[in-house]
């Protein structure tokens, strides 16, 4: 299947007067070659890793990175890609189901609603309206650390990240999902998704079929 990549671009202007943000996406894996990780963003790995990382999901035909530069400085990134093998998300080997990945933002660059822009100029243009995006929300995933939310407040917050794109709760009987009642599926199906791929991933939902 085809998947469409318009890139779409933003400035930010900082209100605290340190300048502008650039952000922009999807990147070519060589924008993502050419910037380096601020040091605070470790959630995953570490920054030279997971940049490393992020040029390789740039590279994919279905990958998409959504970044946020001070100068040549990754400040905030978010990632779209198939789901890894080992996870029952991809035993459908659905063309068109997406994994929202991971969504990252240095500490110093909270509090300027990156998360919500970044995730937004993702879905610009319409280009995911032929895909099924999902995301899967762990609690111990969640920087309830340097945030000072408590896990149920953390998981507002992503509910409500997530409802900026449509993004919505769906029940499944996923055990990892299924450990916390924190831990949530939150999911998207474009408008054009035929509903053959619906049903498909209603079978990856629900294994226990008296649930489905």
């Amino acid at each position: 299947m085809e998947h469409i990549k318009m890139k779409q671009t933003e400035i930010l202007q900082r209100t605290d007067g340190k300048g502008e943000l650039v952000l922009e996406g999807p990147v070519s894996p060589q924008r993502v070659a050419a910037c380096h990780m601020h040091p605070q963003l470790d959630a995953f790995r570490r920054p030279a890793e997971q940049h490393e990382a992020l040029v390789e999901i740039a590279d994919l035909p279905e990958g998409r990175i959504i970044m946020a530069t001070d100068g040549d400085q990754i400040v905030g990134y978010v990632t779209f890609h198939y789901p890894d093998e080992y996870e029952r998300w991809s035993e459908g080997n659905m063309e068109d189901l997406v994994e929202l990945g991971a969504v990252e933002i240095a500490n110093d660059y909270r509090g300027l609603g990156l998360a919500k822009k970044l995730i937004q100029l993702a879905f610009q243009g319409q280009q995911l309206d032929n895909v099924i995006v999902f995301t899967t929300e762990y609690y111990w995933h969640w920087d309830l650390e340097s945030t000072g939310l408590s896990v149920w407040d953390y998981r507002k917050m992503m509910e409500k990240l997530m409802k900026n794109v449509d993004m919505v709760w769906f029940a499944t009987d996923d055990p990892e999902i299924c450990s916390h009642p924190a831990n949530c599926l939150m999911v998207r199906v474009g408008r054009g998704v035929p509903q053959s791929s619906v049903e498909a991933f209603d079978r990856l939902r629900f294994r226990q079929r008296f649930m489905y």
